[in-house]
C-alpha cells in the first residue's frame, strides 16, 4: 500500500467519522432540543417522533433514520453507484447510532435562531464534506445527489427544494414560528454547503497566449472541454496574440491553469463565474467515457500500426 493510499484512506475514514459526528451533534445539541426540524429524512424522523408522542409512544428519531435508509439505499443502489450508496447507508448508520447514545441536550438555551443557525451549519458541513470525499451522510443527500447528477442543479438547491414540505408541516404541528426557524436552519444548510461542495460551479477562462497551439494541445490532451480561439492583440504593445475561452467545472480549474502555464508560462489567464450554460456541457461521467473511448482508439492505433 503506497503512502498516497494511505493518505486518501486516512482521509477518508476521518470525514466518515467527522460526518457523521457532526449530523448527531446538531440534531441532538441544536435541533431536538429547541423543536427545530432538520432537512431531509431527519426532519420526517422528528415530525414522526413527536406525532407517535402524542400517543405516548416513544421512538427514537435515530431508530428511524436507520429504518427509513433501508429503502432509500435500495433505490440509490440502481442510480447513484454502489459505493456511493454502501458508504452513505453506513455513514448513515452511524450517525443514527450517535443520535441515540447521544444525551439531547440543548447548548443554546432560549435562543433558537442560533440554535437553528448553528444545527444548519453543522448539517451542511457534514454533507459538504462527504459529498466532497464521494460519499453523503444518506437519505435525501442520495436523492439530491440523483438529481444534481442528472440536472446539473446545486446540491444546496436540489435539498432545499425537496425539504420544502418538511417546513410546512413543521408548522402545522408545532406552529409557524418554530417552521420560520426550521426555515433558517435549512437555508444555513445549504449555503454551508455550497461553499464546501463546489464541483457543480462552473467557470469561464480566458487565455490569452502567444503560443496557442501548444497550449491547445496541451489542454485538450488532458481536459475534455472545448476551446474556442478568438484573434486578440495588446491595445499597447499591438503584438497579436490567440485568445482561448472555455468553460469548465471548478475542480477542473486548477488542471486548467497548469497545463496552460506549462505550455506557455507568460499566458495570462482571466477566469469568470458563469451562471448557466446552455447546452454542450459534458459531466463527470460523459468525460470519463470520452477519456475511455479515446484512450481505447489510441490502443487500437496503436495496435494496428504495429501489425
Amino acid at each position: 500500500m503506497t503512502f498516497t493510499r494511505i493518505k486518501n484512506y486516512t482521509i477518508m475514514s476521518a470525514g466518515f467519522v467527522l460526518g457523521a459526528l457532526l449530523i448527531a451533534m446538531a440534531m441532538n445539541f441544536f435541533f431536538i432540543p429547541n423543536k427545530i426540524f432538520s432537512a431531509g429524512f431527519n426532519g420526517i424522523a422528528q415530525l414522526l417522533n413527536l406525532f407517535f408522542g402524542v400517543f405516548n409512544i416513544h421512538v427514537e428519531v435515530g431508530s428511524m433514520i436507520m429504518l427509513f435508509n433501508i429503502p432509500i439505499a435500495i433505490f440509490g443502489w440502481f442510480w447513484a453507484g454502489r459505493k456511493f450508496v454502501v458508504v452513505s447507508f453506513l455513514n448513515n448508520f452511524l450517525a443514527a447510532a450517535l443520535q441515540i447514545v447521544l444525551p439531547k441536550v440543548s447548548i443554546v438555551n432560549h435562543e433558537p435562531i442560533l440554535a437553528a443557525l448553528f444545527g444548519g451549519v453543522l448539517v451542511g458541513v457534514s454533507m459538504g464534506i462527504t459529498f466532497k470525499l464521494g460519499f453523503s451522510t444518506g437519505g435525501m443527500d442520495v436523492v439530491a445527489a440523483i438529481a444534481q447528477k442528472k440536472t446539473g442543479k446545486s446540491i444546496g438547491f436540489v435539498s432545499m427544494f425537496i425539504n420544502t414540505f418538511i417546513v410546512i408541516i413543521s408548522g402545522f404541528f408545532i406552529g409557524w414560528q418554530n417552521a420560520m426557524y426550521t426555515i433558517i436552519g435549512i437555508y444555513a444548510t445549504s449555503l454551508a454547503v455550497d461553499s464546501i461542495y463546489t464541483k457543480h460551479k462552473k467557470l469561464t477562462a480566458f487565455i490569452v497566449t502567444k503560443k496557442p497551439d501548444e497550449v491547445i494541445e496541451n489542454l485538450q490532451a488532458n481536459v475534455v472541454r472545448g476551446i474556442t480561439v478568438m484573434d486578440s492583440a495588446g491595445a499597447y504593445t499591438k503584438q497579436p496574440s490567440k485568445t482561448l475561452m472555455m468553460v469548465l467545472s471548478r475542480y477542473e480549474l486548477n488542471d486548467m491553469q497548469r497545463l496552460a502555464k506549462e505550455a506557455d508560462p507568460d499566458a495570462f489567464i482571466n477566469v469568470l463565474n458563469t451562471i448557466d450554460v446552455s447546452n454542450n456541457f459534458v459531466n463527470e461521467d460523459l468525460q470519463h467515457q470520452i477519456r475511455l473511448e479515446k484512450l481505447a482508439a489510441q490502443s487500437h492505433l496503436s495496435d494496428h500500426l504495429t501489425n
